[in-house]
């Protein structure tokens, strides 16, 4: 197939020209060249979706689909889309389940309520705290000009793997490895919901293959793995002497510790979200989704890491991780609280 990647220099849309030149399939990018280098064995076109002058390069070339790994404003995918509807006769895009407005109920399936997107909105890429508003403006560029059945638009949960440019795991990873005593947040047995973002790949281009469209939750089809189990893995997989410290989440957000930025993907177990980790992926497990040990995420990403990868965050997006300095006081002050029940 002769297909479009838009971007297709980092993380998910690196993964899916790597993917799909292997699957023999012609592919060309269409980025502004700020990201990543471009994978070699591409056709490498510059362009900036954020204006009508910007797709004009795209004029004049046909595609079979186009694959949108990354849009993150309604008016650029909107543009994207309407420029190549009478050129290209599939759309995929990438969104994610952050597009739901509730986290109260496990088994969330792709008929849940989402938040109001616009599909002719414009914005900042850089601006987070829409993103969620943003993807579902995306979502409804694609549908709104490619319909339900030559529009395919995978919700992923939260994707690791090699490449990663989000920086959950290898903060991880990376923290296990300095060895010491690590905290690690609530419940072992705390159930998590991850994505290799291999898998979200092939499944992409599976439904590219075979022009399916439609709305799914690309996620596994319930937990995939543990807290305790990611924190086990990653001391596996470094070889490190790490300690980890199984705290109380009361305590830990009585401390300041911030879910999710600090402690990267720990989400507190409140009834608030009770569902976060429990989204349904029965729709794409229907359509061939295939999802490999988690334990071989985080093995695979340490080698890549080891071997020179570097977590590249988008401009304006804060790091993540808690500072040692406040998680040896965090530990000290756990210390003293196991010490005051004894």
């Amino acid at each position: 197939m002769r297909l479009l990647v838009i971007g297709g220099t980092s993380f998910v849309g690196r993964t899916i020209v790597g993917d799909a030149l292997g699957r023999g399939h012609e592919i060309t990018t269409f980025n502004r060249g700020l990201t990543g280098k471009d994978i070699d064995g591409v056709e490498a076109l510059r362009g900036d979706r954020s204006t009508d002058e910007g797709v004009q390069l795209l004029a004049g070339r046909s595609f079979d689909a186009v694959i949108d790994p990354g849009g993150q404003v309604p008016a650029h995918v909107l543009r994207t889309a309407q420029a190549m509807a009478d050129s290209a006769p599939f759309y995929a895009f990438v969104s994610t389940t952050a597009v739901y407005q509730a986290w109260n109920t496990a088994s969330l399936d792709e008929s849940a309520a989402t938040w109001p997107g616009v599909p002719d909105q414009d914005g900042d890429p850089a601006d987070l705290e829409k993103l969620r508003v943003h993807k579902r403006g995306c979502e409804l560029a694609v549908e709104q000009t490619y319909g339900p059945d030559a529009g395919l638009v995978a919700r992923a949960g939260s994707i690791v793997g090699p490449h990663d440019n989000l920086g959950q795991l290898p903060w991880w990873l990376t923290r296990i490895a300095e060895g010491g005593r690590v905290i690690a947040p609530g419940d072992p047995g705390r159930g998590l919901q991850l994505i290799d973002v291999r898998d979200l790949s092939a499944f992409v281009l599976d439904q590219v293959e075979a022009q399916a469209g439609g709305i799914h939750n690309v996620v596994p089809d319930g937990p995939n793995t543990t807290m305790g189990r990611l924190v086990g893995d990653c001391v596996q997989a470094t070889g490190s002497d790490a300690d980890p410290v199984w705290v109380d989440e009361g305590f830990l957000l009585s401390q300041g510790v911030l879910p999710w930025a600090e402690l990267p993907l720990w989400i507190p177990d409140v009834p608030d979200t009770a569902g976060f980790w429990a989204v349904s992926g029965a729709s794409a497990k229907a359509a061939g989704l295939r999802t490999r040990p988690f334990g071989d995420s985080v093995r695979d990403t340490w080698q890549w890491l080891r071997s020179g990868g570097e977590v590249r965050t988008a401009p304006g997006v804060p790091p993540l991780g808690l500072a040692g300095e406040k998680e040896q006081q965090v530990l000290a002050a756990w210390d003293a609280r196991l010490s005051e029940g004894s």
